[in-house]
């Protein structure tokens, strides 16, 4: 419907009916007694305004007001009788055309019809600015979704920002996102599983997911499939030619009326369909629910051009982040899969700490969460972003994976001799049973030559100085057993050893050696754990391998401190740590965090049969000496004590 100019007039000017028009009604005049300001001027209906010198000394001498109502209506000046020339005071540069009062009809209608083309002018002006400040808040809108897609990583995050974003910019009351998937694994998508709806007006349905075929038999699956948008202004009234159909049950178990409908492809640069976005009851004013038929009909209007155009960028955007987010959680699925690997891999190596690298991740984790919530203390400001706990968590799996390039035997030892080294000084005191019993068979075999009475005290004296021999030789290589036990703290006296060290022995060859030899000795002197100081520095050397193995690995910007952390997990805070001897704060938080864990898991984990566990209680208790001794940090200690972080996983020692 086409708007009627407007001339607006001095009150007691008149214009003939014929100047205005065919007909009076072609163009609307109307009389005011002062200049009108321009904000009462409609930008959208061509005006011009008859200024004679009543109006014009009505608005004083502000130019600034002339110039205003300039740009919103077409000034046509109307001078004195006699007048061919505009005044010198009239705003001349701000005027569209001049006509004195007592000109003819023919220059009167020429001066008006050419400022009412200058008024429609003025209207498709302003109109043009608006509609291009429209564009350029709707280019600004796209640039800003497409900049926040493309920074959420979370699937069921970026739908949501998907559907609220489509439905805002399209006034759309209610919405729903499919996600394409195929039933066989590597085929074409077959089929929509509908995955997220929102809903104004009832904001809190529940809804569950189904899928629909990729065909022509609903809304969804005919955008899908012919990957063309449908607009649909009612629903309820498709023609009967069509295939697809409304699924009216959602309406009818919720008493909510659907509309006007807007469904759109979402389509990815290979121009395959990765899901479907479905707006509904595109509305009028967005503030409103729509409560009752009444409402729809009167508030819901169908989706125009400009909708689909929007949407339709917007769903370009969306395909682009949904299979950037997929994409990214099939490389963490892929990640998660070599970490897997790997662990397994640490774990073949050494069954006997099967599950550590998972303990130790989760308690760490579980620190780091229990730090991010403390709000006293030297780490009140610390704090973890979800990304963080991730790069903590994969440090934790992959702290120990260096002990692939330690030496099996030494990884897997079990006692402070290895096997065959005990098993020699086995079957050496089993020699010297034997030595012993053939000198008692010697001895007895010249007593019976002697007979009589001789030889019957003669036995008895034989047997209870073999059976001393015996008792020695066993109570000494107790004490070697007992000494091959490795002990969790230095402790523990070997004076036994020692005694046995200055004992000797006559071998087959007749050559006279001790009974310990130096290394045996050595070995079973070692006052804690099982291993000699060159066996430590192997095993200690399974930091540097981590990190010389992890720091080949391109990280992602979040992951990056991944290496660092593994590589430091055995630094202690007075500088006795290897491999580095760091101390104080130059030893990372996390690697700090992940020192109480990993010594809280190694003294209470029951697998290992080198030792045996722990308590709980006496772990604590001996973290507790550590810290005390300046070794680890006693307010993350606090933290892992306080909230119970040593709960996260099972201990047998409890």
């Amino acid at each position: 419907m086409s708007v009627r100019p407007l001339l607006i007039a001095a009150t007691g000017r008149s214009f003939s009916a014929t100047l205005l028009g065919r007909r009076a009604s072609d163009i609307e005049l109307r009389h005011v007694p002062v200049l009108p300001t321009a904000g009462s001027i409609d930008v959208g209906r061509p005006t011009v305004i008859a200024l004679d010198r009543a109006l014009l000394a009505s608005a004083g001498e502000s130019d600034d007001r002339i110039c205003e109502l300039a740009r919103r209506a077409a000034l046509l000046a109307i001078g004195e009788p006699g007048q061919l020339e505009p005044p010198a005071d009239f705003p001349l540069e701000s005027l569209s055309g001049y006509v004195a009062a007592d000109a003819s009809p023919g220059a009167l209608l020429a001066a008006l019809r050419g400022a009412f083309r200058h008024a429609a002018c003025v209207v498709a002006e302003q109109q043009a600015r608006t509609e291009q400040e429209q564009r350029r808040r709707e280019l600004e809108e796209l640039t800003r979704v497409g900049v926040a897609l493309s920074t959420q990583r979370d699937l069921l995050a970026l739908l949501e920002m998907i559907l609220s974003q489509a439905r805002r910019i399209t006034s759309s009351d209610a919405g729903s996102l499919y996600l394409a998937e195929s039933s066989v694994h590597g085929n074409p998508a077959d089929r929509l599983r509908f995955k997220l709806a929102q809903n104004f007006t009832l904001p809190r349905l529940p809804l569950a997911e189904f899928t629909v075929p990729i065909d022509h038999t609903s809304l969804a699956g005919y955008a899908a499939s012919t990957m063309e948008p449908l607009v649909i202004a009612d629903v309820y009234l498709l023609p009967d030619h069509v295939t697809y159909k409304q699924n009216r049950s959602f309406d009818e178990k919720f008493g909510y009326h659907t509309k006007s409908m807007l469904v759109i492809p979402l389509r990815t640069h290979r121009d395959e369909v990765i899901g479907v976005l479905q707006l509904i009851n595109r509305k009028r004013d967005t503030a409103v629910k729509l409560v009752s038929a009444d409402l729809v009909n009167r508030e819901v209007v169908p989706f125009d051009q400009r909708s689909v155009e929007l949407v339709t960028a917007l769903a370009s955007q969306a395909a682009v982040a949904i299979e950037n987010s997929r994409l990214y959680e099939d490389i963490e699925r892929l990640f998660e899969g070599f970490v897997t690997a790997a662990v397994t891999a640490i774990e073949s190596r050494d069954p006997a700490t099967s599950g550590h690298s998972g303990r130790v991740a989760a308690l760490t984790v579980a620190l780091a969460e229990a730090v991010d919530r403390c709000r006293e203390g030297p780490y009140r400001d610390t704090r973890f972003s979800r990304g963080q706990l991730r790069e903590l968590r994969y440090a934790g799996l992959l702290h120990d994976f260096g002990k692939v390039g330690v030496r099996e035997q030494v990884l897997v030892k079990q006692k402070k001799l290895y096997e065959h080294d005990l098993e020699r000084i086995r079957h050496r005191f089993a020699y010297l049973r034997q030595a012993a019993d053939l000198a008692y068979e010697r001895s007895r075999a010249e007593l019976a030559r002697a007979g009589g009475a001789v030889y019957a005290a003669g036995v008895e004296a034989l047997e209870r100085d073999r059976g001393a021999a015996r008792r020695e030789l066993d109570c000494a290589f107790a004490a070697v057993v007992r000494a091959n036990e490795p002990s969790v703290l230095a402790a523990g006296s070997f004076d036994d050893l020692r005694a046995l060290r200055r004992r000797s022995y006559v071998d087959f060859d007749g050559v006279e050696r001790p009974l310990l030899e130096d290394e045996e000795l050595a070995f079973l002197m070692i006052r804690q754990g099982n291993l000699d100081d060159a066996e430590r520095r192997e095993i200690e050397s399974h930091v540097t391998h981590t990190y010389r193995f992890l720091e080949q690995i391109p990280w992602t910007r979040e992951l990056k401190g991944i290496p660092e952390i593994a590589y430091l997990h055995h630094e202690k805070l007075n500088g006795s740590g290897y491999p580095r001897a760091l101390t104080g704060d130059a030893i990372p938080v996390q690697a700090r965090m992940m020192t109480i864990a990993d010594i809280f898991d190694a003294l209470t984990a029951a697998d290992r049969p080198y030792k045996r566990a722990v308590p709980r209680d006496r772990a604590l208790e001996i973290l507790r000496q550590e810290a005390t001794h300046g070794t680890i940090d006693p307010h993350l200690l606090d933290s892992f004590i306080g909230a119970r972080v040593f709960t996260t996983v099972p201990s047998p020692g409890a």
